[in-house]
C-alpha cells in the first residue's frame, strides 16, 4: 500500500523517482522482468569463480536475450528485430 500512495504523489507532484527500488516492478516493469529472468535463468543456476566468467557469461546472455528470443509483448519478435 505504502508504494502505490508514494506512486500516486509523485505522478501528481513534481518529484521524480531517481531510482528504482528492488523489487519494485511500479516503478519499472521492463526492468524488472529483465532482472527476474537473468537472477532465475543465470545468476541462481550459476557458480563464478572469476569476474572476468561472470562478465563473459553475463555478455552471452545479454546478446541470446536480445538477439534469439522472441517476446510476446513486443509481437513475437526478438528485441534486435523490434529495434
Amino acid at each position: 500500500m505504502t508504494s502505490n500512495t508514494v506512486a500516486d504523489w509523485c505522478r501528481f507532484s513534481t518529484a521524480n523517482i531517481s531510482f528504482i527500488d528492488p523489487g519494485a516492478p511500479w516503478q519499472n516493469a521492463y526492468v524488472e522482468s529483465f532482472n527476474g529472468k537473468l537472477r532465475d535463468e543465470l545468476l541462481g543456476i550459476e557458480i563464478f569463480t572469476t569476474l572476468l566468467e561472470a562478465k563473459i557469461m553475463a555478455e552471452d546472455y545479454r546478446q541470446d536475450y536480445n538477439q534469439n528470443r522472441s517476446n510476446s509483448s513486443l509481437g513475437y519478435l526478438t528485441p534486435h528485430e523490434f529495434k
